[in-house]
């Protein structure tokens, strides 16, 4: 006899969250993806070592070691690059762990404004988690808002 759970156990369980930021896209995407080693520990406290494995430049297929301590739990994964177009987005996904990130970056108002909209996504729970996944997405969409925010003001730091 074959157990139904009142869930999809192979459903991954995301959070989204834009901001607007009063700079060029060119800008955003530079602070973000060009400058994605030095600035990614800085927008994102929890990661406590980032450490690239092909070199300091970020491009598709380049992988990355990361340490992070998120509620009193240290985790290492390495993540690898599978989308990077300048200008319009970077994606990377966890290669031993199932999660992914997205950077989507859109302009308006004459290129003075961008809309910045940063995605993560577990791709895979544990089903002895998924009671609690309506607690684990809301949890991730607290952290999607806390990126977007972090990003926009370490780049206008009187942002409001």
């Amino acid at each position: 006899m074959q157990i139904k759970f009142p869930f999809d156990s192979s459903k991954p369980i995301s959070g989204e969250a834009s901001i607007s930021i009063k700079k060029s896209i060119t800008d955003v995407f530079h602070f973000i993806g060009v400058r994605f080693y030095e600035n990614y520990p800085k927008w994102a406290p929890e990661v406590l070592e980032l450490k690239p494995l092909d070199g300091d430049i970020v491009f598709v297929g380049a992988k990355t070691k990361q340490v992070r301590e998120d509620q009193g739990s240290t985790t290492e994964s390495i993540f690898e690059f599978t989308e990077y177009e300048p200008t319009l987005k970077i994606i990377f996904k966890g290669l031993d762990q199932p999660y992914s990130h997205s950077y989507l970056l859109e302009t308006s108002e004459g290129n003075q404004i961008t809309k910045l909209t940063f995605k993560f996504e577990l791709l895979e729970i544990d089903v002895f988690m998924r009671p609690f996944q309506k607690l684990i997405r809301a949890s991730i969409e607290d952290g999607a808002e806390n990126t977007v925010e972090n990003i926009k003001n370490l780049m206008i730091p009187d942002a409001d």
